[in-house]
């Protein structure tokens, strides 16, 4: 039997705070719940949970299943998996969204296959439509189309579980759009029923520590991104004084990180992280897909490239032909003396 019962998103948390892509889901849930016409859930292993649950309410759920025990401050695979579970099974949810991180991408599988359930990684988008078999021999209705790059995201796929549910995916960080929250919202808070056991925990957390990334491309409202053909580490410092002048922060394309130009953690694009600045500037890249899928959704983006036939002008709103170390510090002088 196909449950119509909700949608429902795994809210990943660390000592009480919500990562964004959690938040992003809930905003696409809501979505997808009103398109079903059903109820959108969260479920929260917590070691608090007041805090989180009137986040999630406020930015659209309908329901939060939630587990408080003082050993779910941290994630850890066995206890969020059986909590998880459980919460799962009892809700019958007919989506399950989880993000794409480290978390989610250890967390999901293990779900999936408890659950006998299909699920697509690193999902860019998703959307509800119907499915045909060939030949019309049968049709589903309001499936979940999980969309993503596929062959070294040469192409974009959709996948679909036709006849399992729940549906499950992971989506990337930042493609999904999240909208304000809304305080005055309600909604339920329902226990989940999961007996943890000691051997739950045979993962003892000794120590954590956490290390900031040097760049947070995510919260930018600039970003001054170069490809290989900036042609080195030292002619990278071009890009970081433009983005000082201008307020922005630098990003990269996968070649540029791969040839040692830059530190991964300046990496935009499908194996980097998904921007929506208001502006981006694309100097020396060449506009491949995989780089395409991090950044297309920015407001305003500016590409410089000698190739006047680079498939970055083709997404572009403006474009200039040209070498980036002519174009960019005419640009910083056009910009001091405004």
């Amino acid at each position: 039997m196909i449950s119509k019962n909700s949608v429902m998103v795994f809210i990943e948390q660390d000592d009480g705070h919500i990562a964004d892509v959690s938040l992003e889901l809930i905003c696409r849930g809501r979505e997808l719940a009103d398109r079903l016409n059903v109820t959108l859930s969260a479920v929260v292993p917590a070691q608090r949970s007041q805090e989180i649950v009137a986040r999630c309410i406020a930015h659209g759920c309908d329901e939060v299943h939630v587990a408080e025990d003082a050993r779910l401050k941290h994630y850890r695979t066995l206890p969020f998996a059986r909590v998880v579970s459980a919460a799962i099974r009892k809700a019958q949810p007919q989506i399950v969204l989880f993000g794409a991180t480290v978390v989610g991408r250890d967390l999901a599988p293990r779900i999936a296959s408890e659950l006998k359930a299909g699920l697509t990684a690193d999902c860019t988008d998703l959307q509800i439509g119907n499915h045909t078999e060939a030949g019309g021999a049968k049709e589903y209705k309001d499936l979940l189309y999980q969309i993503r790059p596929a062959f070294g995201g040469n192409i974009i796929a959709t996948i679909v579980c036709p006849e399992t549910r729940p549906q499950m995916a992971t989506v990337r960080e930042g493609v999904m759009k999240m909208t304000p929250a809304d305080p005055k919202r309600q909604g339920k808070v329902l226990p989940i029923e999961a007996a943890l056991r000691d051997e739950d925990f045979v993962l003892e957390i000794l120590h954590r520590e956490r290390k900031d990334k040097s760049v947070n491309l995510k919260a930018a409202n600039i970003v001054v991104s170069g490809g290989a053909g900036v042609g080195s580490k030292e002619s990278f410092k071009l890009l970081f004084d433009f983005a000082h002048m201008v307020g922005g922060v630098v990003g990269a394309s996968r070649s540029a990180v791969d040839s040692g130009f830059i530190g991964k953690d300046h990496q935009v694009g499908q194996t980097g992280t998904t921007v929506r600045p208001k502006l981006y500037f694309a100097c020396g890249i060449s506009g491949a897909v995989q780089h395409r899928a991090g950044m297309q959704e920015s407001a305003k983006i500016v590409a410089i490239n000698t190739d006047k036939d680079a498939p970055i002008f083709g997404i572009a709103h403006y474009g200039i032909v040209g070498d980036l170390n002519r174009v960019i510090p005419m640009l910083m002088k056009a910009y001091k003396s405004k």
